[in-house]
C-alpha cells in the first residue's frame, strides 16, 4: 500500500510536528503544511490509512475555492496534492463550531448537554421537546476555548469571549457572520449532492494586518459530520442515527479488543486499513462531486513529496 506516514524533511526550516500534519514556517510569512496518512484517535497514532492525506487536502481545496467570496482563506497555493502552502497566522484562541442539528457525542455537544437537562447553552436558549438528531429552528454557533496545551475545552457564551477579551466585539461579529455564511453555503452544496451537513469546525486567525482569515481545514470528513439525506427521515423516525461516512471502523476495533489508553495497540488487520480507505475516497467523490483521482507518481509519496516541493528548499552557496 502506498501511504505517507511521515514527510520530514532536512531542508525545510522550522519543523513543527502534529498527529497528522508536518509543517515548515518560511522565513517570508508562508507555512507548508502536509497531510500525511497517520490516523489518530486515543491520544496517538493508531495507524496510516491510504491516502486519507490527499483526500482531506483535496476535499478542503474544494471548500476553499467554494467560499473564496465569503471570506478571505489562508490558501496559496498546492505545490502536491497532499501539501497546502498557506499564510501563518495567528490562532485566535476560540473553536467554532456550527451545528444545525442536535445532534454529537462529545460532552460539549448540544445533544450531551440537552440530554443532562441543559436548555441554556453557549448563550442560545433551546426549546424544550427536542428529539435525537432532529433539525434546530436554525444553525447556531457553539464556541468553546481553544486550549492549546492539551487543556480540555471549555463551553463559552459570545459575552464570555468578549468579556475575557478573548476576541474583541468587532472580532466576535465578523467570526460569527463568516461561520454562519460558511455554514450555509456547506449545506447549500451537500443538498445538492444528496448529503446533509450536519455541523462542522472551523478556525480562524489574524494576519500581520489583523484581518480574520479562514485557516486549518473546512468541510472535510474529518472536521464536519455528513449524513446521508435520504437516510435521514427514516431514521430520525426511528430514533436511530441517520446514515454517514463511518470512517472509525480502526477506532471501534481497537476499542472492542483492549483499553488503548493503557493496553498495547493489537496489529489492525489490513483489509480493516483498505476499508477505510475506500470510505474516505468515497467521501470525497460525494462531498465534491468529482472522481477521486490518487497521485502514485514518484517512487514512493515521500520521494513525490520531494520533487515537489524542492523550489521550497534554501539555495546552496
Amino acid at each position: 500500500m502506498r501511504i505517507l506516514s511521515e514527510a520530514y524533511f532536512p531542508e525545510l526550516p522550522h519543523y513543527y510536528r502534529g498527529k497528522v500534519r508536518e509543517n515548515y514556517d518560511l522565513p517570508d510569512g508562508r507555512r507548508i503544511i502536509i497531510s500525511t496518512d497517520r490516523l489518530s484517535a486515543f491520544d496517538q497514532i493508531l495507524t496510516c490509512i491510504p491516502y486519507k492525506g490527499q483526500v482531506l487536502t483535496q476535499t478542503a481545496r474544494y471548500w476553499f475555492e467554494q467560499t473564496r467570496d465569503i471570506c478571505p482563506n489562508h490558501v496559496v497555493s498546492y505545490p502536491d496534492p497532499n501539501v497546502v502552502v498557506g499564510q501563518r497566522l495567528d490562532i485566535l484562541p476560540v473553536e467554532i463550531v456550527v451545528r444545525g442539528y442536535l445532534a454529537g457525542t462529545t460532552g460539549t455537544s448540544i445533544l450531551t448537554l440537552y440530554k443532562k437537562g441543559q436548555r441554556e447553552m453557549y448563550g442560545i436558549t433551546l426549546p424544550d421537546g427536542l428529539r435525537d438528531n432532529e433539525k434546530l429552528p436554525s444553525p447556531i454557533i457553539t464556541p468553546t476555548s481553544k486550549e492549546f496545551d492539551g487543556g480540555h475545552d471549555e463551553p463559552l457564551t459570545p459575552a464570555e469571549i468578549v468579556e475575557k477579551k478573548l476576541l474583541s466585539a468587532e472580532q466576535w461579529e465578523t467570526l460569527s457572520r463568516y461561520a454562519l455564511s460558511l455554514f450555509a453555503r456547506g449545506q447549500q452544496i451537500a443538498a445538492e449532492r444528496g448529503l446533509i451537513l450536519v455541523d462542522t469546525k472551523y478556525e480562524f486567525g489574524t494576519d500581520e494586518a489583523g484581518q480574520i482569515i479562514l485557516a486549518d481545514e473546512i468541510h472535510t470528513p474529518d472536521s464536519s459530520r455528513y449524513w446521508i439525506a435520504e437516510s435521514y427521515q427514516q431514521a430520525f423516525e426511528r430514533g436511530t442515527r441517520p446514515e454517514s461516512f463511518d470512517k472509525d471502523f480502526v477506532r471501534a476495533w481497537v476499542a472492542e479488543r483492549c483499553d488503548p489508553y493503557k493496553d498495547p495497540i493489537p496489529e489492525i488487520p489490513t483489509s480493516l486499513i483498505e476499508e477505510t480507505s475506500r470510505v474516505y475516497i468515497r467521501a470525497y467523490e460525494a462531498i465534491t462531486g468529482q472522481s477521486f483521482v490518487p497521485d502514485d507518481s514518484g517512487e514512493t509519496p515521500l520521494e513525490r513529496l520531494r520533487a515537489n516541493l524542492a523550489s521550497y528548499f534554501p539555495e546552496r552557496s
